[in-house]
């Protein structure tokens, strides 16, 4: 069976020079996987000849004679770049040509054009952005990471049951782990939406352990980690920083003397395996959860490495079918706590 991702090639910080050259590798590692690239068609050909690579069966090229600008409005790019790179390929996850979207681009405008176009799940108010972060454990789901500053009880409900069922679809795991991103543990902590929403969490049959806090997430305490867009944007790039410190630091040091490098060339092997567990660019790939279809967003500055991940995680929910899973796993919570 072939699943076919459409890919926002002329989005983010590099276009169509990390794009193409990320789809090409996806398409080696996957021979169940076509793609379609949608930009400009003359600089996309462009592309793919510099890599010797031409137009086929599996990479499908569609025109689109706009795109959208990392700084621009959403609200900007939804009304006035309706044939934008970004636009026209969520329009073929809308039309059934794609079964999920890839992009790099302006996160807030990739947020509203989705929702516009494909529209949110039943019962689901506002959709989420959820990614993993490493931790001791392996790693930690966490959402929503800058899709909703602000969130209700009700909505930080709703992204826990999300987060569920991608962990579940995701990486097997038959009853994660939920826990709620506060300033402590005691239930008197935090504000009252959180308070709230760890009160719904407490009566739901979800595995709620209660409140957590920041380094909760890297200790892997939970296996999904709940906190509004405003406190898991920061989060996430507060990671990003800290492992790019980690690895300059540990660079800088063994390059200080002569017998530092002899100790850094001895130590090579573990300070390769310890830079993959923290590479942000393995865990590239945020989803836009609670849509009627699959978008994933890669992080703006994504390598070829980091974008061919974003792809793999669009096809891992392909074959898990996410989407579908979430209404169903919702629309039963909810039924349940609307019964009691």
């Amino acid at each position: 069976m072939t699943f076919t991702v459409a890919l926002d090639a002329m989005g983010g910080d590099h276009g169509p020079s990390v794009v193409v050259p990320a789809a090409l590798r996806a398409l080696e590692r996957d021979r169940d996987l076509a793609l379609i690239l949608v930009g400009d068609e003359a600089t996309l050909l462009a592309t793919l000849a510099e890599s010797k690579a031409t137009p086929s069966e599996r990479l499908r090229l569609h025109h689109a004679t706009q795109k959208v600008e990392m700084d621009e409005l959403p609200s900007q790019a939804l009304r006035g770049k309706r044939d934008s790179s970004m636009r026209v390929a969520i329009n073929l996850v809308k039309e059934g040509e794609a079964q999920a979207c890839v992009s790099a681009g302006n996160t807030g405008a990739l947020m509203a054009t989705a929702k516009f176009v494909l529209r949110t799940l039943p019962g689901v108010d506002r959709p989420a952005i959820i990614s993993a972060l490493p931790s001791l454990t392996g790693h930690t789901h966490v959402l929503d990471l800058g899709a909703n500053v602000e969130a209700s009880a009700r909505q930080l409900f709703e992204f826990a049951v999300m987060g569920v069922v991608l962990a579940r679809a995701v990486d097997n795991i038959a009853q994660p782990t939920v826990g709620l991103l506060n300033i402590g543990q005691e239930e008197i902590k935090g504000n009252e939406r959180v308070r709230e929403a760890g009160r719904m969490l407490a009566a739901s049959d979800l595995d709620y352990i209660g409140f957590v806090e920041g380094d909760d997430i890297y200790r892997g305490k939970a296996n999904i980690v709940v906190c509004d867009g405003f406190v898991g944007n920061v989060a996430l790039k507060s990671s990003e920083g800290v492992a790019h410190m980690i690895v300059a630091f540990m660079r800088r040091e063994f390059q200080r003397n002569i017998l530092t490098r002899v100790a850094g060339l001895v130590a090579m092997p573990v300070l390769r395996a310890l830079r993959s567990r923290i590479d942000p660019r393995q865990y590239n790939g945020a989803t836009l959860v609670g849509l009627q279809g699959i978008v994933v967003k890669s992080h703006g500055s994504a390598d070829v490495i980091a974008f061919a991940r974003a792809i793999e995680e669009a096809v891992t929910e392909i074959r898990k079918n996410v989407p579908e899973r979430i209404r169903e796993q919702l629309g039963r919570l909810l039924e349940s706590r609307e019964a009691v």
